[in-house]
């Protein structure tokens, strides 16, 4: 929120908006694009965009909640809202972009702009950490760099502030124009130029001069002349350049890097003289991320003593959140390594996600650094979670403490994080989401260890936004109007149950469906009110279904009439799915069943279908393209019959993961989306435009010295002739990875190095040949991600990627990251 007062006729003017106004003196301080995230609707300005789903659908859920002033661009929602104020321009993202270039205009403050193909959080958040004791510092909320996130970020500048530090990302050419026009840089630094987003652009260079332009005004750029391909520096932007280089001669030149315990100590020349700094950090990207914050020091004039002081006390960012189960059936939602009021709000809305306790507790920090007086900051704040819904506040911190009247809710208040723990034996937690808040300082990653269940060193970690990222690709696919029905069958795959559920419905799926009632009841119980569709009823499970409002799938006449005869003499159009048989031949209705079926169902009032579906057999494969034409025809002639002798009309869907992507034509009024939310299409090639959603990953027990001839494991199936090392780690085929993986058949990643299996797999744990690394305890090993898929893992045992994520072990534990 920004201290500008705007008037919403002043908006109307600067966007050139055709208006219809109630109240053409309204302040607005806040822009939403997101009608479930509102703090203040009176004072906010609701945009229409058309990004990932059309935001017109979501004008009545922002009306009601509160909001009434509009920025649109389709006309046929002028007589919907006639109390509120409406701005109608052609395009509303370009609306949206002018807003923040006129309020960017008004503010004659040093602007620090950060793109690159990686590292661009990192370097923001590194930096606001390395100048916050300089600067009143107004920054990008977690990774806002789009074309939406960046005005959304350049809106928040105030009086007070003196250095903006805004990051631009761009996936496609003529994209970096509107970025540079928003943020009007003053100082700009390219993180480097790597693979990523390189299907938008013809080439390497294209890509790299499309970034570039982000920097054409600066007064300083700051650059690796590694990632600036063969471009000569007279070409480059900036009035003065500094560059930093690993390999060749540049401002900032490193001559060495000395890996010390969990530390890099680097040395380099600059201004003729040897320099040194110590970065926190032993990962590689974190070393260049480092060393790109030193260069920005240097470069703004901070002496090398000052800027190896300030590197030194660099503290990991907390990029995502992290979701995980808490004692005594609480769920703990982990943001323990920042606070500040934009993240704060994102994490709220992460917490009210969550519906599966229907009490809500924060436990929140002192807050710095905001550029708010006291009084200011905790009543914003204290509004915030009032209109968040929130049940418990629990306050740690001198200055949130001080304001505790502020708070009209359910609170406690502790002077320092000590002070909690001291008394946590008699703080109540039970049945409960729990967002734990803190600034770096404050260490709640103790109190975060005190309310988690302990969790095994194998652990499952589910993205969360990759899961919405995945959606988002299939939604893109289909025509208007087109339902989705999102498969959570098998505990979504092996990924979860509501944690995943509750994604899907707030990212607007239409449907769930299940494979049995008690999966469908776990959902209602987590807090889920979307149609569930349950695929396989048992009539010992008739009571359950009906109990919770489920809808059960009918695939046959015995089970129709069954259910029927279930339901009460009272009941009345029961919603039910009708399954048809159309090559499959494992369950549903045929043609010769037609007639009994809809006697039954016109003879009875108690039960309505409201969908009929088949399934495709080889919808990923085009050597059974004909055969999935002739499904298609079937069924449409099939269910048309069932639709006229019912005389009404329900849903046809018949497109699964892979028929959406290579059978446009099969859409229908909906379609069913599996595995290929979790990242795996059999009709892609290599999975393009898919994100890896599950990452399973264990840990190093111990590392052996191998004699030669030794052998390893039961049956003493392992042996390595010329000996060796081995390393033990904590999974085995109770966990889900499955003893065809043994004798090396399988393999892991261990610092990045891939490392087959030795000897048979055990129940808790197998052993992986590491001679010639560089391996100890403790050490992380990857199971399957990104890089070593699920689809590798399937190929190594000959089986589908379905049957690696569903065989994950309920003991494995998942945790859940939202960014």
């Amino acid at each position: 929120m920004n201290d500008t007062i705007y008037t919403i006729d002043h908006f109307a003017e600067i966007i050139q908006a055709k208006s219809f106004i109630a109240n053409p003196k309204l302040n607005v301080t806040r822009l939403v694009i997101d009608s479930r995230s509102v703090i203040d609707p009176e004072n906010s300005l609701f945009f229409a965009l058309s990004s990932k789903r059309d935001g017109h659908e979501y004008l009545e859920d922002a009306y009601k909640n509160g909001i009434r002033s509009f920025v649109i661009s389709d006309a046929a929602y002028l007589e919907k809202f006639r109390d509120a104020n409406i701005l109608l321009v052609a395009d509303v993202l370009l609306a949206l972009q002018r807003l923040a270039i006129v309020h960017r205009e008004q503010y004659d403050l040093k602007v620090l702009a950060i793109t690159g193909s990686n590292g661009k959080t990192i370097v923001k958040e590194w930096l606001y950490q390395l100048l916050a004791s300089d600067f009143n510092i107004v920054r990008s909320p977690k990774s806002f760099n789009s074309q939406i996130g960046v005005p959304l970020s350049v809106w928040n500048i105030s009086d007070e502030h003196t250095l903006g530090i805004f990051e631009a990302g761009i996936s496609k050419e003529n994209e970096m124009e509107a970025l540079q026009r928003i943020i009007q840089p003053t100082i700009g630094i390219l993180t480097n130029l790597g693979e990523a987003h390189a299907e938008g652009f013809a080439s390497q260079k294209d890509k790299l001069l499309e970034k570039l332009k982000l920097f054409k005004d600066t007064d300083l750029f700051i650059y690796s002349p590694e990632y600036i391909l063969d471009l000569p520096v007279s070409e480059l932007p900036g009035q003065t350049k500094f560059s930093w280089s690993m390999k060749q001669k540049a401002d900032l030149q490193i001559s060495f890097i000395e890996p010390i315990e969990d530390r890099n100590y680097v040395r380099a020349l600059f201004k003729g003289a040897e320099i040194e700094c110590l970065i926190p950090f032993s990962d590689r990207a974190s070393v260049e991320n480092g060393i790109i914050c030193w260069a920005g020091l240097l470069s703004m004039g901070y002496s090398p003593e000052e800027a190896d002081a300030r590197l030194e006390k660099l503290t990991r960012v907390g990029m995502r959140l992290e979701l995980k189960n808490g004692i005594n059936q609480c769920s703990v939602i982990d943001d323990s390594y920042s606070a500040d009021i934009s993240s704060l709000a994102i994490a709220l809305d992460f917490l009210n996600l969550q519906n599966q306790h229907a009490k809500k507790t924060l436990i929140l920090s002192d807050l710095h650094e905001t550029g708010k007086n006291q009084e200011e900051l905790y009543t914003e704040i204290s509004a915030l979670l009032k209109q968040k819904n929130l049940s418990r506040l629990i306050g740690i911190g001198p200055h949130i403490s001080a304001s505790a009247a502020l708070f009209d809710m359910d609170t406690s208040f502790f002077q320092s994080t000590q002070d909690f723990i001291d008394h946590f034996p008699a703080i109540h937690f039970s049945n409960e989401t729990i967002l734990v808040k803190g600034a770096r300082k404050f260490e709640f990653e103790r109190i975060s260890k005190l309310i988690t269940q302990k969790v095994h060193d194998t652990v499952l970690e589910i993205d969360l936004n990759a899961l919405a990222g995945n959606l988002q690709f299939y939604r893109n696919k289909l025509r208007p109007q087109v339902k989705i029905m999102a498969m959570v069958k098998a505990f979504s795959y092996g990924s979860g149950s509501f944690e995943i559920a509750n994604v899907l419905q707030y990212h607007k799926v239409d449907y769930l469906a299940v494979a049995y009632t008690d999966e469908g009841v776990a959902l209602r119980k987590g807090g889920i009110t979307l149609p569930i569709m349950v695929m396989s009823p048992e009539p010992s499970a008739f009571d359950a279904i009906v109990k919770y409002n489920l809808e059960p799938e009918i695939y046959n006449l015995d089970i129709l009439s069954s259910f029927i005869n279930f339901l009460s003499a009272d009941a009345y159009d029961y919603p039910v799915h009708l399954k048809i048989d159309t090559g499959m031949h494992r369950l549903g209705f045929e043609e010769g069943d037609l007639t009994e079926l809809l006697e039954m169902i016109r003879g009875s009032r108690k039960v309505k279908v409201v969908s009929a579906f088949s399934h495709l057999v080889g919808s990923e494969d085009e050597h059974h393209d004909a055969f999935t034409k002739h499904q298609m025809e079937r069924f449409s002639a099939f269910t048309r019959q069932i639709s006229d002798g019912l005389g009404y009309k329900f849903i046809w869907h018949i497109s699964n993961t892979s028929g959406i992507t290579r059978h446009p034509e099969a859409q229908l009024d909906m379609v069913r989306i599996g595995i290929g939310l979790y990242g795996y299409d059999g009709g892609l090639d290599r999975n393009h435009g898919l994100q890896t959603v599950a990452v399973l990953k264990t840990t190093v027990t111990q590392v052996k010295e191998i004699k030669p001839n030794e052998t390893i494991g039961y049956g003493r199936r392992g042996i390595l002739p010329d000996g060796g090392t081995t390393a033990t780690v904590k999974i085995g085929y109770a966990d889900g990875y499955n003893r065809r993986f043994g004798n090396g058949i399988g393999k892991m990643l261990i610092n990045g190095k891939l490392v087959p299996t030795v000897g048979v797999i055990c129940m808790d744990m197998c052993m992986l040949d590491v001679t010639g690394l560089e391996v100890k305890t403790g050490d992380e090993v990857i199971v399957f991600n990104g890089e070593l898929t699920i689809a590798n893992l399937a190929e190594q045992i000959q089986t589908i990627p379905y049957e690696i994520l569903t065989n994950i072990s309920q003991r494995v534990k998942r945790v859940y990251f939202y960014e």
